[in-house]
């Protein structure tokens, strides 16, 4: 075939053959990625028959890690993170202090390798993969649970981690027996000056972005918008990303994943991220694809037979060892055995992340190609494995709470903010309002029962939330109004109102059925996110049901109609 046509060859058997692979994925329910990156395999030099273009697909490669990166930086919420940061931010940290310790000691340890080799494996091991993540939660349909949540923001933590890595990773490499492109140059220079130097690069360009860019791209965004066009839009969207990441590569010398991220932090500053986001999502999908077939190019499948112990601690600290101190992790803050199996499940893969860092590592002369191979390995097996261990939650959990007394106190764990105080005025815990959750919805609500001087109570499983209520000589305890116990602590035996303004529906026919055996005369209000669930509410006589977009509707309608009649 000749070269003219290796770019086309490359891109339609590649795209091609990760539609036919991730279709056979998910008739089999495991992630769409397992797929792609086995229709990597395929056309990978390793495997007989097509082999496509490496250098090519290193390159397609590259633009999708730009993409990626600039979908994470676009949807990059410093609020959600903030809001479960006490949790998140160490223990983020802690995992992958500990995972790298794991992957650095086995590596080390038990095979030899040096220590530049051993911190790039184990740091490809600590960080899980956001999109495998996000695609789980929203299949059990608890994303915007306060559990799901704190899965999310650790692994945000993670991402933001990782991307300080890939900054510092090049100028250290010197110092760890690199041996690739411009390695011996940093090692000429002393280690604080090389530190200093590649800080002083990237504060440079951080500062730039924020101070700059978070004005001037919105701007743009806004004034491509005005002309009314939608492909202008998208390339606007596509060519930001993309020019920013090259930009920042050229001038400070800083990653592509560095620079995409920042062009979608940037870029969610303005009141088109949404569209920004949503014209840009095919075009990020495709090129994500050839990311994971790119990477599946580079895997040799023979370590499976040649090192199959090898790869079986790989895929035991992935599956086990970082499962284990993540769940051990959150139990230390006191939060309850579901929520410390869900986020230990959250993290038993590694993804998109730990390619990146293998290929840098690569190309510093740091990892070598059975490294490579064995993260690879690693992750292919977990990522398939990886809706398994979630199924598994539900099972291990009952199982644990069956045999084990301990698992049962740590189920209902002694926290100070799950009880009203005992100074509590008595008008909360009679004739009050229990108000279930306290996000954008419910605050608003709080906010309109406190300026009518109505005595509420806020249940809410965001422990940090309820600190701030309470600071605030607000009512409120902590945990998920689906158990009894907190209902009961928030009295609803006494209450006026039940009011479920939580987004996380899949729990509240269990709050329902326990509001109405403690109170049968207790009136329920509660929200539904789409018209069949609002109708299956209503016909359990579940209580008074507000669906989001009809009451946006009959608000709008009713402006209309006064201006209009005017």
């Amino acid at each position: 075939m000749p070269h003219s046509v290796s770019l086309i060859s490359t891109i339609a058997i590649g795209l091609g053959l990760a539609l036919v692979f991730g279709f056979i994925a998910a008739r089999l329910r495991l992630p769409a990625l397992v797929g792609y990156l086995l229709a990597g395999v395929i056309i990978g030099r390793y495997t007989p028959g097509f082999v496509a273009d490496a250098e090519i697909a290193s390159q397609l490669a590259e633009i999708g890690v730009m993409l990626l990166m600039f979908g994470v930086g676009l949807h990059f919420s410093i609020d959600d993170l903030l809001s479960v940061r006490k949790i998140a931010l160490p223990g983020a940290i802690v995992q992958i202090v500990v995972a790298t310790l794991m992957g650095m000691g086995v590596a080390s340890g038990f095979w030899g390798w040096s220590l530049g080799a051993s911190l790039v494996f184990g740091l490809s091991l600590s960080v899980a993969s956001t999109v495998v993540l996000l695609r789980a939660l929203e299949s059990l349909g608890i994303l915007d649970s306060f559990t799901g949540k704190i899965a999310v923001g650790w692994l945000v933590v993670e991402d933001l981690a990782m991307v300080l890595i890939l900054v510092l990773l090049p100028p250290l490499a010197g110092y760890l027996g690199g041996s690739g492109a411009g390695v011996a140059a940093s090692r000429d220079l002393p280690l604080w000056q090389t530190l200093g130097l590649t800080l002083v690069q990237v504060g440079g360009f951080v500062a730039l972005m924020l101070i700059v860019g978070r004005r001037v791209f919105p701007w743009i965004l806004w004034q491509v918008a005005r002309t009314g066009s939608r492909e202008l839009f998208t390339l606007c969207v596509v060519a930001a990303a993309v020019s920013i990441a090259f930009g920042s590569a050229a001038l400070f010398g800083v990653s592509f994943a560095l620079g995409a991220f920042f062009a979608g932090m940037v870029m969610r500053e303005s009141e088109f991220s949404h569209r920004a986001a949503e014209e840009s999502l095919p075009l990020r999908d495709a090129f994500a694809v050839l990311f994971f077939v790119s990477v599946g190019m580079l895997f040799d499948p023979r370590v499976l037979i040649v090192h199959p112990f090898q790869v079986l601690a790989v895929v035991a600290i992935i599956l086990v060892g970082k499962s284990i101190a993540a769940a051990l992790l959150v139990l230390l803050f006191r939060y309850p055995l579901h929520t410390a199996l869900t986020v230990s499940a959250s993290l038993a893969q590694i993804g998109e992340f730990s390619f990146i860092l293998v290929n840098l590592g690569m190309t510093l002369g740091l990892m070598t190609v059975e490294g490579q191979n064995l993260v690879l390995a690693g992750a292919l097996i977990s990522i398939a494995l990886n809706p398994v261990v979630f199924r598994g939650i539900e099972p291990i959990r009952a199982w644990l709470l069956a045999k084990s007394a301990y698992a049962r106190k740590l189920e209902q764990r002694d926290d100070p903010f799950a009880e009203l105080p005992m100074s509590t005025d008595a008008r909360y815990l009679s004739r009050q309002v229990v108000l279930v959750g306290y996000g954008r919805v419910g605050r608003r609500i709080a906010a309109a029962l406190a300026e009518q001087e109505v005595p509420y109570v806020v249940a809410e499983q965001n422990r940090e939330i309820v600190e701030r209520l309470r600071a605030d000589g607000v009512a409120a305890v902590s945990g998920d109004a689906a158990d009894p116990a907190v209902l009961i602590q928030a009295h609803i035996a006494r209450a006026r109102l039940l009011v479920i303004a939580t987004p996380d529906t899949l729990n509240v026919r269990q709050m329902i059925d326990t509001a109405r055996m403690l109170n049968p005369e207790i009136e329920i209000v509660l929200r539904s996110h789409n018209e069949e669930e609002a109708r299956l509410l209503e016909q359990a006589h579940a209580g008074t049901v507000f669906l989001g977009e009809k009451e946006l509707a009959s608000a709008m309608a009713r402006h209309v109609l006064e201006r209009a009649v005017r």
